[in-house]
């Protein structure tokens, strides 16, 4: 008796204790309301949806275009050996889609009916997989089961009713070609546009490629990787995403490569809405500021880009910010004195092709630049257990602003020497104030750029200031 007693007792003031602390529990759920999620939360429920879907900026590739035949959009993809600069002084040879790596975004509404004529141009037989694709069999893109490969010169038609929404993607089944560049994202926008409605949509992709330093084509079969890449470029060389204040802003990430990539951005909260699934319920949302992109996942993320700066977006793999960095190239930059960097890098490009050559000089190691290096280290650096670590491989080693490759409008205004420690799979979000943003996108939209991937944004942000000066 006296056991259950107590034991009666205990479950009563257990009981109490939580109904008194309900308020509290709640006061907590509140305040945490207030803070992280508070704007977020207030702009989907007050924000009007406009009766469109805005267009997803792939910076760096652009999209695939279309034709109409009747009612249905028809797409053209061609599978080819291509070259893409991803770094100042690295050029290296790939195998994409249209001429670039990543293939083209292709962008249809719910509703459509979608043909893609793929061609091969490549050596050897390929097939296109649709991945998430609810779809018949026959278009599933796996040789030998739902379709004969693609051999070389020849074609094959891929036919869709597109009920899904989301973020998709399609790439090469055959496993070293994908790993060669052969992918793509497919992005299926609702009949009705999501709520909350973004003012930018961006898609990224996530690869990495193993590539001596004397050599321009990726070894498909090695395991560890020595550039790191957001849409076929690797830091500081990407285009950075461009972003107004007060923008509410998505961002869908893809990850088909080798690596899982925990993806961090700094400065905001966003909460993730969606997966390679489809789009989440609202009520399903978490916060946060690092999603783990999975290999062959997709993970859309929002948020209201509410504090300017230029702000990091990468993935938090400490290899991953690197360019470079393997086991054959390391040693390079890891020897006591420049000097010694300098004498073997021309031995080591003797004989070697221009190209090749270039592609050796892939981080900046002039005498200006090492004698800089120096400075900035400890006079009894080379007593220190593990030194070096950063100083060699970052730092002004990758001082590259005044590159070529670098200077294009959506840099401009960046603090000096912001490059020095930017590398590998990490770009900018530029959350720019009203009239820096105005400044730079006039200045992206005067550069009148082939194809450029932000040119859906220029005539609605020149309405949008029109409409504020009124």
């Amino acid at each position: 008796m006296s056991n259950r007693r107590t034991f009666l007792q205990r479950a009563v003031g257990l009981g109490a204790g939580l109904f008194a602390a309900q308020p509290l529990l709640a006061s907590a759920t509140d305040n945490h309301r207030d803070t992280a999620s508070a704007e977020l939360i207030k702009r989907a429920n007050r924000r009007p949806t406009p009766g469109f879907n805005r267009p997803t900026i792939t910076v760096d590739v652009g999209d695939a275009p279309y034709t109409m035949d009747g009612d249905t959009k028809v797409f053209r993809l061609t599978a080819q050996v291509i070259r893409r600069q991803i770094a100042p002084n690295k050029t290296i040879t790939l195998w994409g889609y249209n001429g670039s790596a990543p293939g083209p975004t292709i962008q249809v509404n719910q509703g459509d009916h979608v043909r893609v004529i793929v061609r091969n141009e490549l050596p050897e037989p390929t097939s296109v997989h649709w991945h998430g694709f609810e779809d018949t069999i026959g278009f599933d893109g796996m040789p030998g089961i739902s379709q004969e490969p693609i051999l070389p010169g020849e074609s094959f038609t891929y036919e869709f009713h597109i009920h899904q929404t989301g973020t998709y993607f399609y790439h090469s089944h055959m496993a070293m070609q994908e790993m060669a560049g052969m992918l793509g994202a497919f992005i299926m926008h609702p009949r009705v546009p999501y709520h909350p409605s973004a003012d930018k949509d961006f898609v990224l992709h996530f690869q990495e490629y193993a590539v001596l330093p004397n050599n321009i084509v990726p070894d498909t079969m090695k395991m560890e990787f020595n550039w790191l890449t957001i849409n076929g470029r690797s830091g500081p060389a990407i285009t950075p995403l461009i972003i107004r204040q007060g923008d509410y802003v998505r961002i869908r990430m893809i990850n088909l490569g080798m690596d899982h990539h925990p993806i961090h951005i700094h400065g905001h909260t966003f909460y993730v809405t969606g997966t390679e699934g489809g789009r989440i319920p609202e009520s399903a949302w978490w916060p946060g500021n690092t999603v783990l992109v999975g290999v062959a996942q997709a993970r859309d993320v929002e948020f209201v880009a509410n504090n300017p700066g230029d702000w990091m977006l990468h993935c938090h793999l400490p290899h991953h910010m690197m360019n470079q960095m393997a086991q054959q190239a390391g040693p390079m930059t890891r020897r006591d004195f420049p000097s010694y960097m300098q004498r073997g890098m021309r031995q080591n490009m003797m004989g070697l092709s221009p190209l090749q050559k270039q592609n050796m000089m892939a981080m900046d190691m002039s005498p200006t630049v090492l004698h800089r290096q120096v400075q900035e280290i400890a006079p009894n650096a080379n007593d220190v257990p593990g030194f070096p670590q950063d100083a060699y491989m970052e730092g002004p080693m990758m001082d590259m602003e005044r590159d070529p490759m670098l200077q294009m409008p959506e840099l401009y205004g960046m603090r000096p020497g912001w490059s020095r420690y930017f590398q590998g799979m990490m770009t900018l979000m530029r959350v720019l104030p009203p009239e820096q943003y105005n400044e730079v996108v006039e200045r992206m939209r005067r550069a009148n750029r082939a194809n450029d991937p932000y040119a859906p944004i220029f005539g609605e942000d020149a309405s949008r200031r029109t409409t504020e000066g009124a």
